[in-house]
């Protein structure tokens, strides 16, 4: 029997293994659809923004109590997961609980501090099911967070209480079966949770406590691994993205925006004409398109802040164009972006090659009077938990609008007439410029 339940394991661990690769590698390769771009700078504080970020959860501690209740899920499910290693290797070799005869009493321990921690995951999730269904917090019911946003959430939810349950289900019939002296259940001693619920199965037959624990334990490695191929299709995916991440974000000023050296070039010419050995040469190629109009014109980071969306909303709740009533949404601009990803990528998938589908990013999932909102304020960067920024998407796919498509709002087109012609915002003659100071 046990060899059965070897070979079964051993199936399904492979199975699961070989679904979520090849859907990791799908999106990596999606990711890299992007334009090349270089980061590789400031290491030292790129390894303290994971850390703090990523690990720390640092941003999440400006609303304490979700922070608290997100902090008991993240590292309970993490750390709680370290028995998984455990799970694993005893359904390869066929083993029970092979790591306590080597960690001895601190085993125990171990076990222990996972039990509080499974209960202070299910009370985490519980609260989160509430604040989101009961309670209805506003950012989690707008517009975008319709279907599948909105109930993704509830489904991982949901999922992490019974695979917590599981946890200790399998783990308090398994002590009451070492109180029995049952063979092939190693003597551990009493864990801490599970010793006290044990005596509910006092008049339990050992055959049904066996059905239990096995049941149990199938359930919830099967659980895991369901829950690791879930994980790509999910908003959840930022369990593995937030890491890398942080790593990549941006560590130049919020304010700053960056700028094509092409258009950078021109306007320093139209200003202050360089000395001719500092001109661009004649035949240069002009880039190919200004700005973004769809994702693969993004950069490969981009692309990546798009799939480490949490979908939380915090960027949308600070968003001062979304409070006044405006379309715009940075929550939804990257779930926009993902979900064209997303799309490009199947295709890939069937054809094995992306020539267009008649839909851009632009127009077909972004609008322009989204992107026109945008005060630029940093509002969605500066509370994004896990570093993305809305805004660079934004920029580029306004820049497209602006220069590619000539669809700049009729008071910037004024403005841009001025600057062209009087080098300058406003319309004054450059000679008329410095007259201001003649009455001082």
């Amino acid at each position: 029997m046990h060899i059965i339940q070897q070979v079964l394991f051993i199936l399904l661990f492979i199975i699961a293994v070989y679904l979520f690769t090849r859907k990791v590698r799908q999106i990596r390769r999606n990711i890299f659809l992007g334009k090349s771009k270089t980061i590789d700078d400031h290491k030292r504080e790129r390894w303290r923004n994971v850390l703090l970020l990523a690990f720390g959860q640092k941003k999440m501690f400006r609303n304490w109590i979700p922070a608290i209740l997100h902090f008991f899920v993240y590292a309970g499910f993490i750390i709680i997961n370290i028995e998984i290693t455990e799970i694993i290797l005893d359904g390869l070799t066929g083993k029970h609980r092979m790591f306590s005869p080597l960690l001895g009493p601190v085993y125990n321990v171990l076990i222990g501090c996972f039990e509080i921690l499974a209960l202070l995951v299910i009370f985490g999730c519980a609260m989160f099911l509430i604040r989101r269904n009961v309670l209805k917090i506003k950012r989690f019911w707008q517009r975008e967070m319709t279907h599948w946003p909105k109930s993704d959430a509830n489904y991982i939810l949901i999922m992490e209480i019974i695979l917590m349950l599981l946890f200790l289900t399998m783990n308090t019939t398994d002590s009451a079966l070492q109180l029995r002296h049952a063979a092939h259940y190693t003597q551990t001693g009493p864990f801490w949770c599970s010793a006290l619920m044990a005596p509910l199965f006092d008049h339990t037959s050992t055959g049904t406590l066996i059905g239990l624990e096995r049941g149990a334990w199938w359930l919830h490695i099967t659980g895991i691994l369901f829950f690791l191929n879930y994980l790509p299709y999910s908003k959840h995916f930022h369990i593995i993205l937030a890491f890398p991440n942080a790593y990549y974000a941006d560590l130049e000023p919020e304010g700053k925006m960056a700028n094509m050296p092409e258009i950078e070039h021109e306007v320093k010419l139209m200003f202050e004409p360089p000395p001719p050995s500092e001109n661009a040469p004649a035949g240069a190629p002009s880039p190919e398109r200004f700005g973004a109009k769809e994702v693969t014109d993004l950069t490969w980071k981009n692309l990546m802040d798009a799939y480490s969306c949490t979908e939380c909303g915090r960027c949308t709740a600070a968003c001062p164009a979304n409070q006044t009533g405006k379309l715009l949404s940075p929550r939804k601009i990257m779930m926009d972006t993902r979900d064209r990803l997303e799309e490009v990528g199947r295709k890939l998938n069937k054809d094995g090659k992306f020539e267009g589908d008649g839909k851009t990013l632009l127009y077909d999932y972004i609008t322009p009077e989204e992107l026109w909102a945008c005060t630029t304020c940093n509002a969605c960067v500066k509370e994004c938990p896990v570093s993305i920024k809305p805004l660079d998407i934004i920029l580029q796919l306004r820049r497209s609008l602006v220069m590619d498509d000539a669809k700049a709002p009729a008071e910037w087109n004024a403005m841009f007439s001025n600057i062209e012609n009087n080098r300058a915002p406003w319309k004054f003659s450059p000679e008329d410029r410095e007259k201001w100071r003649e009455d001082l």
